[in-house]
């Protein structure tokens, strides 16, 4: 498998997580019961999975192999994703912000929490598609496969020793927990 397969296999858990955020927002915003819970373990799915597992995986390992084998660092792809790794954290943040408020009382975060999560939602799927049809066929092209099997021994290597074994499968679970709720 190589490291590319690998993100992309995380982006479908990723788009599971986004589809199921969205039927929540959607839920809250037509006025029917809705956790505000479940958006908070989203955002921690988001922080802890998409951010700490995937994007770790991207910044630290694929980024630097893409740089070191041409792609510029400071200009082009490598740039507008970081800064949209960002931008999804800022989304994150604000989602968990406004749903204390709305824990605390304030019925107006409601409509926050549905607008930032559309925002969130919209720019998560416009980058997993350009990571997935621009930026991961260009790895392929320019990174040489025995650095592709180096870089799927850093991404195993970041799972066991930075995020810890069995990091998959617990967010698998956590994801399908919130799918069950933000359906029903």
């Amino acid at each position: 498998m190589k490291a590319t397969d690998i993100l992309m296999e995380e982006h479908q858990l990723i788009e599971r997580l986004l589809n199921a955020l969205e039927a929540a927002a959607q839920k809250l915003e037509q006025g029917r019961a809705t956790r505000p819970e479940l958006f908070l373990e989203a955002v921690d799915f988001n922080l802890a999975f998409t951010d700490g597992c995937h994007h770790r995986k991207e910044e630290g390992a694929l980024f630097p192999a893409l740089v070191a084998h041409g792609m510029p660092e400071r200009t082009g792809p490598i740039v507008a994703l970081l800064h949209e790794h960002s931008q999804g954290r800022e989304y994150s943040g604000l989602v968990r912000e406004a749903v204390r408020r709305w824990q605390a009382g304030d019925d107006t975060a409601r409509t926050l929490i549905v607008a930032t999560v559309y925002q969130y939602v919209e720019l998560l799927r416009q980058h997993i598609q350009k990571e997935n049809n621009i930026l991961f066929q260009m790895a392929t092209r320019i990174i040489p496969p025995e650095a592709q099997d180096q870089l799927v021994a850093a991404f195993e290597r970041i799972e066991r020793e930075d995020i810890g074994t069995g990091t998959k499968p617990k967010y698998r679970a956590l994801l399908e927990t919130l799918e069950r709720e933000a359906w029903t």
